[in-house]
């Protein structure tokens, strides 16, 4: 079963509900949206509310022994917005390359996994394009993979 939870804040409240034995939480960021801001508050960057988010589920306790999958969604648009806008807007920490794709996904990358303060929980990383379908597959196997194996580790048949 997915269940989408909405990715408005009004929505967020109505999540709890959804959180007993889930096997794995699927996070999806629209990585091209570094540089807009979330429609009900017009003063906060969707980036930073989406990194402040995956921190709060990432190291909810609701999800200790979840399998955590974070899908860097829109990599197609990145790749051509990171040549016009750079990723200084939303990160002035940001020393890489300016426009270069790779150093900014990276980046990007790492600031999601660093939200995460418990080390053994392993987060999952797959940037995708909704319109690649070959994309699509591979990662819709992969998280299946994911699935499987962490069923199979909470019906203790692996370790």
């Amino acid at each position: 079963v997915i269940l989408d939870v909405g990715g408005q804040r009004n929505e967020r409240k109505k999540w709890i509900h959804c959180f007993a034995n889930v096997t794995a939480v699927i996070f999806v960021v629209a990585i091209s949206e570094y540089d807009q801001n979330l429609f009900e508050d017009l003063d906060m960057n969707r980036m930073v509310e989406s990194l402040r988010l995956f921190a709060e589920i990432a190291n909810s306790p609701h999800f200790t022994e979840t399998s955590m999958i974070l899908l860097m969604n829109k990599k197609d648009l990145f790749m051509e917005k990171i040549k016009r806008v750079p990723l200084t807007v939303c990160f002035p920490s940001y020393k890489g390359r300016p426009a270069h794709y790779e150093d900014g996904m990276q980046f990007l990358e790492d600031q999601f996994l660093m939200q995460n303060r418990n080390r053994d929980h392993q987060i999952y990383v797959h940037p995708t394009c909704g319109l690649e379908r070959e994309n699509v597959e591979m990662v819709f196997n992969s998280v299946k993979d994911i699935i499987v194996t962490q069923h199979l580790r909470d019906l203790g048949h692996l370790q």
